[in-house]
């Protein structure tokens, strides 16, 4: 039996893949069971920040595994104190809760602020209600499916968590009508990367700032892919000026293992106390040694400039290329729009898979999230195949 046979034979048929199976990896390139190489444009959905098997990274990762693979967080662990100080040191947020993915940091977040209007106001004064914004995408779990703000995920799983309104993305008539003394947080992405990759205006984060701020309402920006360097810095919220209550991160965090975090400023560090929540796995040994390596890199001289730079170079090269409408996003964070209409995301994106170039979707955008590392030697060979594939 074929790898592909068992694996239609005993997972749960919830991911439509392609008839690939990956063996390996080295830097931008993965290769398949049949020895054929695909430069990598997505990073395992922006996951793989620093490519396939880093050498600092594998090091760090395998030392721990040798050490200690995991303990109960009813200890301390080094790794996670390390980790926990370069966050915060490079974020500038107080504390910070561990969790597996982005969905996690995304209920611990929606916890944290329902227990700070809770606590702070009572619960006579029903401050349960959260704002997010019409095509956000916040995770698979039941709540946090009820704070994504996309139909299409709206099916099946009734009834849905209460108390989530949506209000349409850049629309701040919509926001301020809907902003109310039963509003405990509005919560939103920077780019809205699964809705396809469309950045916020900065006047309409303005004015979520603004209006919180007047209500002691608080604000929660997801940035689980828009995070660790993806856009150019640290965080995406930088850029806009602003800085969240709350900012929650996963994909490219740990740089492949799974993990996340909810990060919280000194307003609302100290409201999750002792049994308010939880997690296993949390804060990993093996996971945190991976995102110590990821965060160094981050803070290393000149790294997030270059991730910058080829940020505007990938833009500036697809912008030019016949086919290409233009180009959307931040950083290394980019969806591309054609110029033909009858062209489907889904089959350039399967195109390029066979041409050996692995790209994402996004919505009716090809979605690029190339490792942060990659070199624009590897850049022009990638785009010299979405060229000849667009022609």
């Amino acid at each position: 039996m074929s790898t592909i046979e068992k694996f239609n034979e005993h997972i749960m048929p919830t991911y439509g893949r392609f008839d690939v199976v990956m063996e390996k990896g080295e830097h931008e390139t993965a290769v398949d069971e049949n020895g054929k190489e695909y430069i990598d444009f997505g990073s395992g959905i922006g996951t793989n920040s620093l490519g396939f098997c880093d050498s600092e990274w594998a090091d760090a990762v395998c030392a721990q595994v040798r050490s200690i693979q995991h303990t109960s967080n009813y200890y301390y662990t080094k790794t996670q104190a390390d980790l926990a100080e370069k966050l915060c040191n490079l974020t500038g947020y107080k504390k910070i809760f561990f969790g597996n993915s982005g969905a996690e940091a995304n209920e611990c977040a929606i916890k944290l602020a329902r227990k700070y209007s809770f606590d702070k106001y009572g619960k006579d004064a029903e401050r349960f209600k959260i704002i997010t914004l019409v095509n956000s995408f916040h995770g698979r779990t039941l709540c946090t499916l009820s704070a994504t703000g996309q139909d299409v995920f709206h099916n099946y799983f009734f009834p849905f968590v209460d108390g989530f309104v949506n209000v349409t993305a850049n629309d701040i008539d919509d926001l301020r009508s809907k902003i109310d003394d039963k509003v405990c947080t509005v919560m939103f992405e920077c780019v809205q990367g699964e809705g396809g990759v469309n950045p916020l205006d900065k006047a309409f984060v303005e004015e979520i700032f603004k209006l919180c701020a007047e209500k002691d309402i608080l604000t929660i920006c997801d940035e689980v892919q828009t995070g660790m360097g993806r856009t150019g810095t640290v965080l995406a919220s930088e850029q806009y000026g602003v800085k969240p209550d709350i900012v929650t991160l996963a994909k490219g965090i740990a740089g492949g293992i799974p993990m996340g975090a909810c990060l919280a400023n000194e307003k609302c560090a100290d409201v999750l106390n002792k049994g308010t929540h939880g997690s296993t796995f949390g804060g990993n040994p093996i996971a945190c040694a991976g995102a110590n390596v990821v965060c160094d890199r981050l803070a290393s001289d000149g790294f997030l400039d270059e991730v910058k730079k080829k940020g505007e170079y990938l833009r500036e090269k697809l912008t030019a290329m016949d086919g290409v409408e233009g180009v959307d996003g931040m950083g290394m964070m980019l969806g591309i729009r054609f110029t033909d209409k009858e062209k489907k995301a889904a089959d350039i994106c399967k195109a390029c898979l066979d041409n050996g170039l692995l790209v994402l979707t996004a919505k009716e955008k090809l979605r690029l999230l190339p490792p942060l590392t990659i070199t624009y030697e590897e850049i022009d060979r990638g785009l010299a195949i979405l060229a000849g594939l667009l022609k």
